[in-house]
């Protein structure tokens, strides 16, 4: 008995100390979890270029911006005024982007010869090859504008060409001219795509017409916000219309243009790639003028081009939750600029 009540005192005690230094243990094995999870999320968004956004994340435009911005079928990705990262969609894998492909062929083509607003470069002669080319295309359901052997254009009506309708023997021309041929260009391409950051994008034609001629719409977004600071460049994709020697009137394929905001880009279609915009599009978000760079890509439909640009016009509504004060109002084209008719529909 003497010793019993002594025996258990030190007994209690260590059960004590045992679980003092279990819950020690647990709340510095939490805090050491919470550290690790806040340096992974810090290094991430220091090193990573793309924020692919599942489920809700927080949005430069205020609100809370969730995964249902993003069109039901294909891939998109955007990039927004004064923000470096490009927001990209699930489902981000290379595939056929069609003629948005010609943004990169404008780029290079700009690039190489600068134009300042109000020049038009220096004239292009087209030979019997190219409208050969331009025959064979045709014959193809290619997008193409009619052209004659010795017809000069100057470097603007050809990126025009190139731009407004989607003409592909048009990116065939300024690719032999740029480059000396189309193989060569297309190597600067994938050159060019490279210094851009853009890892999963290849090319292996001018126009887009070729299906493996890929990437993903956060990679197109990296080269669109680029192609979009070259005021010519801005000026033609914000143009409904265009005057050619041969071919007459063209039509700008983006039907956004001046509504909603929108102020270009590039559309493009094909079966394999669906429907395709890279466009761009202007919003007064409370009270502030937001600029939105997006890309969409794989948009289902029998008319491929309208659903490219019906998804796009979709995911700028939400993206902006409709918040706006409307849209910014558009800046005229450029004077040299005169109406047109459409162009066939084809392939673009």
């Amino acid at each position: 008995m003497t010793y019993s009540e002594p025996a258990r005192t030190p007994a209690r005690r260590i059960r004590i100390r045992r679980t003092r230094v279990v819950g020690l243990l647990v709340v510095i094995a939490a805090i050491a979890a919470l550290g690790y999870q806040l340096r992974a999320s810090s290094s991430s968004t220091a090193t990573s270029p793309i924020d692919v956004l599942s489920g809700e994340h927080r949005g430069a435009l205020g609100g809370a911006l969730t995964s249902t911005v993003w069109p039901a079928y294909g891939q998109a990705a955007f990039v927004e005024t004064g923000r470096s990262q490009v927001r990209a969609g699930p489902n981000q894998h290379a595939a056929a982007i069609a003629s948005v492909a010609k943004v990169m062929t404008a780029y290079l083509v700009l690039r190489d010869h600068p134009l300042r607003p109000g020049q038009d470069g220096p004239a292009i002669t087209l030979t019997e090859a190219d409208v050969i080319d331009t025959d064979r295309r045709r014959g193809q359901r290619e997008s193409v504008v009619p052209v004659a052997a010795g017809e000069q254009l100057t470097e603007l009506q050809a990126l025009q060409a190139l731009l407004l309708p989607s003409a592909n023997n048009i990116a065939a021309v300024l690719a032999r001219w740029d480059a000396g041929s189309a193989d060569r260009f297309v190597v600067r391409m994938n050159a060019t795509a490279r210094t851009l950051g853009m890892t999963r994008t290849r090319y292996t034609d001018p126009s887009g017409y070729d299906d493996a001629t890929v990437s993903t719409a956060a990679d197109q977004v990296r080269l669109v916000d680029r192609a979009m600071r070259l005021s010519v460049f801005a000026n033609i994709v914000a143009t409904p219309s265009a005057t050619l020697p041969v071919a007459g009137t063209v039509h700008n394929t983006n039907t956004l243009l001046g509504r909603n905001g929108f102020v270009g880009v590039k559309t493009g279609s094909t079966s394999e790639a669906g429907g395709c915009f890279a466009f761009r599009a202007i919003r007064w978000i409370d009270g502030r003028r937001t600029t939105i760079t997006g890309v969409v890509l794989g948009q289902p439909g029998d008319d491929q081009i309208a659903a490219g640009l019906a998804a796009a016009d979709a995911m700028v509504d939400r993206i902006t939750g409709r918040r706006g004060e409307g849209a910014a109002p558009r800046v005229p084209p450029p004077s040299h600029t005169s109406p047109s008719e459409s162009c066939p529909c084809a392939p673009r």
